[in-house]
């Protein structure tokens, strides 16, 4: 659960630095940022900024040079391995710009990935994947193999597979930036709807402006240092 501040996401004084050689690169520069537990986050920031960096950092697939990543009151860069892997499958939701799914699994198969490593049963898995499912609008759907869906239902299935396990957190990298401008809106639509009537926290890293404009708070990246977006929310 998010801490008694309100706050899903803190990161604390965070740096990445990656060593090439003898060169240190600092992508991230003593970042301070809080997300409130039922937020939509855009970050914004030209390539080369440390979006996707910093959306690694919360998602636990990367860690911190230094200071603090605490999601949902645990310190995620604390974790051993092992730890942070059944972390990541309970806690966060991974939606990405392409999809990422099976090509050779039905819709309803690819949803159900993440709850394999549950002690769920068969039966059990499949009512959650479907029930992910029909909150996307592709019950429909569950029989089709990738192949056989259009550009915006492919994301929709893999936000179904990202919501099934229930997470507290969503993490977006660009996920209207394959879409054509029609499905963009259907996915940005569904994506508030999370929001809003599923109280899912949401980050989500956009260069596209519209997308940015869904959200309640947009920040601004710019070489390692977070950002005020002007006339938004802080």
């Amino acid at each position: 659960m998010a801490d008694s501040t309100g706050s899903m996401v803190e990161l604390k004084s965070v740096r990445k630095v990656y060593k090439r050689d003898a060169e240190e690169l600092v992508v991230l520069d003593g970042i301070e940022f809080d997300v409130p537990t039922g937020e939509f986050v855009a970050l914004m920031g030209p390539s080369g900024s440390g979006k996707t960096t910093l959306l690694n950092l919360i998602a636990g697939i990367d860690r911190p040079s230094g200071g603090q990543v605490i999601v949902g009151g645990t310190d995620v860069g604390a974790l051993n391995e092992s730890a942070l892997a059944k972390w990541r499958s309970r806690n966060v939701g991974f939606i990405f710009q392409f999809y990422n799914l099976i090509p050779v699994l039905r819709a309803v198969e690819n949803v159900e990935l993440p709850l394999l490593l549950t002690s769920l049963s068969k039966k059990e898995r499949r009512e959650r994947a479907m029930t992910a499912l029909k909150i996307v609008g592709l019950t429909d759907r569950d029989r089709h193999y990738p192949r056989q869906l259009s550009g915006g239902q492919e994301q929709r299935v893999a936000i179904a597979r990202a919501i099934v396990a229930d997470p507290q957190v969503l993490v977006a990298d660009e996920p209207t930036g394959d879409l054509d401008a029609q499905s963009a809106e259907e996915i940005l639509d569904l994506m508030e709807t999370l929001n809003r009537d599923f109280g899912k926290t949401i980050v989500m890293v956009t260069h596209d402006p519209r997308a940015a404009s869904r959200a309640r708070m947009e920040k601004h990246l710019d070489k390692g240092v977070l950002r005020e977006a002007a006339g938004r929310s802080s």
